[in-house]
């Protein structure tokens, strides 16, 4: 098996990778769930899903994750493809937070609260935009409602551009532990481009609260594709990010979706974005500078600090992946509140209105602000298992997993398997009888691998992100 602290990309200048990025960089899944949020409907049966979250919470041991959407951006990036409101109005902030009381009310009597909380995470938007007192006063009602495990891992996304001291204060009192840092870029010139000035003083100041308030870990968000980047701009990005020395990178490839996010257009009307070709080379300097500075490559496109729990899941095959990206939490039934939120048991998904008119009009009807779910067949369960394995693990054994799914993996996916063949002679991976395994190359391709098992990709919206 290939050692995931050795795992290498190519060259970004070597043949066959170039090829390979320009034949299969096409639209595809991220996989933070199977199957994927366009499958998800509005004619889902609600008392369906209702069973389903009791049968959730029937087992008081089973650890729960929490998700709370705070949406509110002062001014919009134009890269952003996130469910954000923009508002200068503070009052904004208040308001939600009183919706949010009223939909763990709403939401408690579903819920075993015994259940032991051991994942927390606050994404935005801008979830700095709540005044300290604010996050107080959520802080409090989350409290009332769940325990927490010891060991609870409570995270908050911060931009630092809207940071005050306090923020960093109030969310430790909260309980947060990890932070992530909106960076996407250091150059100017590229922040101008994506309307996002952020001086890198600004971020190093951030990091410096955050350790001087305890946090244990500090992680830092790029993004490769940008608008007037070049490969020599983001080579001297990942140094300066590199000397603030963050306990985790996410290096994202920019999502280029203008037929959602419309205000992305205007890259396409300013031909600004790199090409192919200086997308690879971005990516392969990324991959090899962080190894270089010895973070490992957890997958696809995390790096984490060999000490990191990250890290160590990946190693010892613990990694798991949801709605917030890879996580250590495999297990937990995640449970999202606020506009746009997603929650996902074991049978199910369910997502609350993205419009906060709607979200906030179900609110104030007393309902669950369900906009639409989907429940999985044990079918749907099966391929979960397989394409998580090939998101979070070098290598996919039939054995480990046909004992995980009770079924006989190499038969059921027979059709599935056979099909690598050309995923195989481009050197992306390596099948023998027992399961196939990931090479480095093939760590570009991931999605790729995986969307050869999805059984919905032919059957619904397929306006996804490039896979590269």
């Amino acid at each position: 098996m290939v050692s995931p602290r050795n795992t290498v990309l190519p060259p970004p200048s070597a043949e066959p990778a170039l090829e390979l990025v320009r034949k299969y960089n096409v639209p595809g899944p991220r996989y933070t769930s199977y199957p994927t949020a366009p499958q998800f409907s509005a004619d889902v049966d609600r008392a369906a899903l209702r069973a389903e979250i009791a049968r959730d919470n029937a087992d008081p041991a089973r650890p729960l994750s929490l998700y709370f959407h705070l949406p509110f951006c002062e001014s919009l990036c134009w890269y952003c493809g996130c469910n954000t409101v923009i508002t200068r109005r503070r009052s904004s902030a208040g308001e939600y937070v009183g919706l949010l009381r009223r939909e763990l009310a709403i939401t408690q009597p579903l819920l075993n609260t015994a259940r032991p909380v051991t994942q927390l995470h606050f994404g935005g938007g801008t979830p700095t935009f709540l005044p300290p007192e604010e996050i107080d006063r959520l802080g409090q009602a989350i409290h009332e409602v769940f325990t927490f495990a010891p060991d609870a891992e409570i995270s908050v996304e911060i931009d630092p551009r809207r940071l005050t001291k306090e923020h960093v204060e109030a969310y430790r009192r909260l309980g947060c532990n990890r932070a992530s840092l909106g960076v996407q870029d250091t150059n100017p010139q590229v922040q101008l481009a994506i309307h996002r000035w952020q001086p890198l003083a600004q971020t190093a100041q951030a990091i410096t609260w955050l350790r001087e308030a305890g946090y244990q870990s500090v992680s830092v968000d790029l993004i490769y594709g940008l608008p007037v980047q070049t490969p020599e701009s983001f080579a001297k990005t990942l140094d300066e990010v590199i000397a603030l020395t963050p306990d985790r990178l996410a290096v994202f490839s920019y999502a280029h979706v203008p037929w959602i996010k419309p205000a992305q257009k205007i890259f396409d009307d300013r031909q600004q974005l790199p090409t192919t070709e200086a997308k690879l080379e971005m990516l392969t300097t990324a991959a090899r500078a962080l190894t270089a500075a010895g973070y490992v490559h957890v997958g696809m496109d995390h790096f984490a600090r060999p000490d990191d729990e990250l890290a160590r899941a990946h190693d010892d095959g613990t990694l798991y992946r949801n709605f917030q990206g890879y996580t250590t939490r495999a297990g937990a039934s995640l449970y999202g509140f606020g506009m746009s939120s997603i929650s996902q048991t074991d049978g199910s998904f369910r997502q609350n209105f993205k419009d906060l008119e709607e979200y906030a009009a179900a609110i104030e009807r007393n309902e669950l602000p369900l906009e639409r779910g989907f429940l999985l067949s044990e079918e749907d369960k099966r391929r979960r298992s397989l394409v998580m394995d090939v998101m979070c693990r070098q290598r996919v054994d039939y054995a480990t997993l046909s004992r995980r799914t009770g079924i006989d993996v190499a038969r059921a996916f027979a059709p599935e398997i056979a099909s690598l063949a050309d995923l195989e002679a481009d050197g992306l991976l390596q099948r023998d009888e027992t399961g196939f395994e990931i090479t480095p190359l093939g760590e570009l391709f991931r999605r790729i691998i995986a969307m050869r098992f999805d059984a919905y990709l032919d059957r619904g919206p397929r306006k996804f992100s490039r896979t590269v």
